[in-house]
């Protein structure tokens, strides 16, 4: 059987409506709350915001996730649960079941649209899975000529059990008739995760600044973790482990100490907030080899975002330590307000 089009129009409108109905069946839909009814392509959703790309606007749309009633795509996903299951399945919303999603897993599972807390559609290319931002702050006043740079930046990669993330941030100042000070703290970090949202983790940090008299602070870290709450509008977890702790100094000896420690620490995240985010976390390290000393590190982060992936941050970072070499602070601290910008 052989098939032929002999008039050009034909072959144009069957063409026209195999291609319209190619590209339909990619559309991802949604229902809000509200009855409005949205089509487009999900991107993506964390922390409580879903982002959808439309074919009738330039910008994607943000929309809280709580607001939807109803989803209904044919892409796999990569999804986490409250509970903290991850699985790779479609989402779709059956008839008269609003509220609800159906997963298609090894069996067929319907939960509450609240209980997912995180979607990525499942791709391939690299760029698909990392987000990054970088953050810039100057400040400068007449009065001896103060000025003050400070950068901060983030990176993290998710896959399907895994997650690898890393950060930087520096501050650097001078002042007329007084040497220059820094500070400068980075970490890389990789959770492998589990049932029940408990994970492994293996991290390394790094840090060094005037006040202490610290050239480099390394510390290596492994352990467990679990997020106690973990849902669209916070996360709340902890972890416990071994850390091993390398430092340098640039006091009159060249000090150099290495000490075997425990550590246990807390995170808070909350994002529910509109355009506001708020992180927190401490982390206390009891020496094992070294008696009666003890660090202390602990951080927060107040994020406001703009249009277009810009946004504003105040963050604190403050250290701790109860035995420091001979003629330095036993805690140094750092401030910083800057400006920057989001890719995800």
């Amino acid at each position: 059987m052989s098939l032929s089009f002999t008039n050009p129009t034909k072959l144009t409108l069957l063409l026209f409506l195999f291609f319209s109905s190619f590209s339909w069946s990619q559309n991802d839909t949604l229902v809000l709350k509200n009855k409005d009814k949205i089509i487009g392509e999900i991107k993506s959703m964390d922390r409580g915001v879903l982002t959808l790309k439309t074919s009738y606007s330039d910008s994607d749309f943000k929309i809280t996730w709580l607001d939807i009633i109803s989803i209904r795509s044919e892409q796999t996903y990569m999804l986490t649960l409250s509970d903290g299951t991850r699985v790779n399945s479609t989402l779709y919303t059956k008839t008269g079941n609003e509220g609800k999603v159906t997963l298609n897993h090894t069996e067929e599972l319907t939960t509450d649209i609240k209980n997912i807390v995180y979607i990525k559609p499942v791709e391939n290319d690299f760029l698909s899975r990392l987000t990054a931002s970088v953050s810039l702050g100057f400040n400068i006043t007449k009065s001896n000529n103060l000025k003050q740079f400070s950068v901060s930046s983030n990176l993290s990669y998710t896959a399907y059990k895994w997650l690898l993330s890393g950060s930087y941030n520096s501050v650097r100042s001078n002042q007329d008739d007084i040497e220059e000070t820094h500070r400068t703290d980075a970490n890389v970090m990789i959770n492998y995760f589990m049932k029940n949202d408990w994970f492994y983790s293996m991290s390394a940090d790094f840090l060094s600044n005037d006040e202490q008299k610290l050239k480099l602070r390394s510390t290596i870290k492994g352990g467990l973790g679990k997020y106690m709450v973990h849902t669209n509008r916070m996360y709340f977890g902890g972890g416990f482990g071994l850390a091993f702790n390398n430092e340098k100094y640039t006091d009159e000896l060249n000090t150099n100490r290495n000490s075997l420690e425990a550590y246990g620490g807390l995170q808070f995240n909350i994002f529910d907030l509109n355009d506001i985010s708020l992180n927190t976390d401490i982390t206390f390290f009891p020496s094992l080899t070294e008696g009666g000393r003890y660090r202390l590190d602990y951080n927060l982060n107040f994020k406001y975002d703009l249009p277009l992936d810009f946004f504003i941050k105040l963050g604190l970072s403050y250290n701790y330590d109860s035995k420091p070499v001979e003629g330095t602070s036993n805690s140094d601290y750092v401030f910083q307000s800057s400006f920057g910008w989001e890719f995800n």
